[in-house]
This record gives structure tokens, C-alpha cells and sequence, in this order.
């Protein structure tokens, strides 16, 4: 192979990898905002009791934020229910996507960590972890996961489609989050993200019915993903398409919602990884 191939092989694997991991501490810090932030308003202050009305602009702000923060680096999915909507939804690879998860729930886990160092022993509680409440079955938390990441995954392709929407999604994303929790949090404390129970459970060490908080964002996720993908606002790839993306094998691999045309390269050349 000449010596100029090498040295553009080399500068594409460079540019690439600083590309891709960029993305993946997007993922990280915007995720650990989240918990730490989202979870922090539900922590029982004897001298103020959280409200629902409180939680719930919490999360909206703290969804807000991430999402401002880090959507242009990684899409700011914060979450494996929405990773794996864009997977289904052939707008990430399946390596990218589990790359995407670990780094979210790596994420998840030093905010709950951090937040725990912070609050103070009679404070911490269970510290936020997600549970079935007032009677609520199994069967009806599920379903109310299941509906409560449904309208979030429509609102975040809704918000990142450039064929529905321009500018920043955060504050859309935000709402959607908030509406979830003003009705969650009566039944399940309103999970709606893997990652936002997995990082409480892992240091409380805690895992009671965690298997709800997994079963029902993912299912609602899918679901959502094949509503807007395949019904709402069907695109035009075809199947050897959806593989390749699938793969990791297209040149540009398009990761959001967009419509099927050449897109102009960024400023920084990293077009490979546009989330939106």
C-alpha cells in the first residue's frame, strides 16, 4: 500500500476514533447529569418534602440541560430505551448502540455515586430506586412504563427530525419527560430509563421487580420506533440499507432521523457520527 493511502487510512481511523469517543462521553456525562440532578429531587428533606409537581420540573430541567449539552456530540440519548429505538429505527449500528448503553449506564452509576457521597446518611433512603407503588400489580407498572417511554421515544424523533422540526430539541424533550413523571411517579416513581434504575440499584444494591424498569422502557421504545418509523414518517431505505447500518458498514453512518439526502460535511469533518 503507498505511503499516501496509509497516511489517509491512518487520519480517517484517528479522526474517527475521536469521533466515537467523543460521542461515548457524551453519553456518560449526559446521563450522569441526569440521575444526579433528576434523582437528587426526589431524596425526603425533612424541612421539604419533594412534590410530584417538584420532581417533575426537575427532570425536565435536567433533561433539558443534558440534552442542550451534549445532542450535537452524541444525540443525547441518556438512555438505552432510546438508543435502542434508534437502533430499530436504522439510524445507529449495533456495535455503536451497545457501546452507547455501557456508556450510559457507566454514567448512571457514578451519578447515583456522587449523589450519594453527597447526601447525607438520614437522607439517602433507597435513594430515589424505582419500586412499584400504591398497590399498583406488576402487570399495570409495566404498562405504565411501557406508555410513559412510548410518548417519550415519539416526542425525541418528533424533536430530532430535521423533516418536523429545527433547532434544539431539549426544551420539547424536556416537557415529554416532565408529562411522564407528573403521572409516573403515583405508580412507579417514574422510570421511563434503564439507566436512571440501574445506577440507585447498583449502589444501594437493591434490584427488587428491576427487571419492570428494563421490560417496560424497552418494550415502550420499540413500539414507539416502529410507530414513527414504519407508520408516522416512513423513510426510504431499504433493507440492504437497514443492514448495513446495522453492521457499522455504511461510510457515513447516519444516526438520527433524517431525511435521505447528502447531508454537508461539519466543520470538524465529523459527519460519521451526526446524531441528528
Amino acid at each position: 500500500m503507498e505511503p499516501g493511502v496509509c497516511n489517509r487510512a491512518n487520519m480517517l481511523v484517528c479522526r474517527l476514533w475521536k469521533a466515537v469517543s467523543r460521542a461515548l462521553f457524551a453519553e456518560f456525562l449526559a446521563t450522569g447529569l441526569y440521575v444526579f440532578f433528576g434523582v437528587g429531587s426526589v431524596l425526603q428533606w425533612p424541612s421539604a418534602l419533594p412534590s410530584v409537581l417538584q420532581i417533575a420540573i426537575t427532570f425536565n430541567l435536567a433533561t433539558a440541560t443534558a440534552v442542550q449539552v451534549t445532542w450535537k456530540a452524541s444525540g443525547a440519548h441518556a438512555n438505552p430505551a432510546v438508543t435502542l429505538a434508534f437502533l430499530v429505527g436504522s439510524h445507529i449500528s449495533l456495535p455503536r448502540a451497545v457501546a452507547y448503553v455501557a456508556a450510559q449506564l457507566a454514567g448512571a452509576t457514578v451519578g447515583a455515586a456522587l449523589l450519594y457521597g453527597v447526601t447525607p446518611g438520614d437522607i439517602r433512603g433507597t435513594l430515589g430506586i424505582n419500586m412499584v407503588h400504591n398497590s399498583s400489580s406488576t402487570g399495570q407498572a409495566v404498562t405504565v412504563e411501557v406508555i410513559l417511554t412510548l410518548q417519550l421515544v415519539l416526542c425525541i424523533f418528533a424533536s430530532m427530525d430535521n423533516r418536523q422540526a429545527l433547532g434544539s430539541p431539549a426544551a420539547m424533550i424536556g416537557t415529554s419527560v416532565a408529562l411522564g413523571h407528573l403521572i409516573g411517579v403515583y405508580f412507579t416513581g417514574c422510570s421511563m430509563n434503564p439507566a436512571r434504575s440501574f445506577g440507585p440499584a447498583v449502589i444501594i444494591g437493591k434490584f427488587t421487580v428491576h427487571w419492570i424498569f428494563w421490560v417496560g422502557p424497552l418494550t415502550g421504545a420499540v413500539l414507539a420506533s416502529l410507530i414513527y418509523n414504519f407508520i408516522l414518517f416512513p423513510d426510504t431505505k431499504t433493507l440492504a440499507e437497514r443492514l448495513a447500518i446495522l453492521m457499522g458498514t455504511t461510510e457515513v453512518e447516519k444516526v438520527g432521523v433524517e431525511p435521505q439526502k447528502k447531508e454537508s460535511r461539519s466543520s470538524s469533518g465529523d459527519a460519521e457520527v451526526s446524531m441528528r
